[in-house]
């Protein structure tokens, strides 16, 4: 008879995955219920908004854990691994596509207004905002407009984009500056009507 049992929530997401390579499926469940709609959303932004192609990506990710649970490199954190995953599967989906589609993207809830009577233009002016840097966006190479989309609107840190990407924080640092500073120049109409 079992005295303790785990409370899996107060494990890291290494740790779940340590118990979960063993066996442990309680383990895996407190990892999906953690990751399940974090990933669906990033599939969702990354692959045209599609919701449903956002959902299946997930499903077939999520599948993959559970097949090969020991493809999880220890030495990385889980989430920038799981990025890294996440992140390969829609770069394997864009070579798929003979012909990108024009690429839409959330923007983080941050950006979005939080009054309850906003005035007109104002909604008018970020609505306008929210357009422009979806088509700047498409504009940027792949390399630039991957490194700003982890940053602001995926969270991650320097090091946790550098680690996804395989790629030293001096590189990322880079090509977030460049990606910054393009579209704050090609968005600087912008500036005086958002304060």
């Amino acid at each position: 008879m079992k005295l303790f049992s785990k409370n899996y929530s107060h494990y890291n997401d290494e740790d779940l995955m340590r118990f979960f390579i063993k066996g442990d499926k309680k383990a895996f469940e407190q990892i999906y219920a953690r990751y399940e709609s974090f990933v669906v959303n990033f599939f969702y932004r990354r692959l045209w908004n599609d919701s449903e192609k956002a959902e299946d990506f997930a499903h077939d990710l999520f599948t993959k854990i559970i097949d090969k649970p020991d493809a999880f490199d220890p030495s990385r954190t889980f989430k920038t691994w799981l990025f890294s995953v996440a992140n390969n599967m829609c770069k394997n989906e864009y070579k798929k596509q003979e012909v990108r589609k024009p690429t839409g993207y959330d923007l983080p809830e941050g950006m979005d207004s939080k009054d309850e009577n906003p005035l007109q233009d104002v909604e008018i002016d970020k609505s306008n905002f929210n357009e422009a840097l979806k088509k700047e966006l498409d504009k940027l190479n792949d390399k630039h407009r991957e490194v700003f989309m982890l940053r602001h609107f995926e969270g991650l840190s320097l090091d946790e984009i550098g680690e996804a990407l395989e790629i030293n924080t001096g590189t990322v640092k880079s090509r977030l500056h460049l990606a910054t500073k393009t579209l704050a120049d090609k968005l600087e109409v912008f500036r005086k009507t958002m304060i």
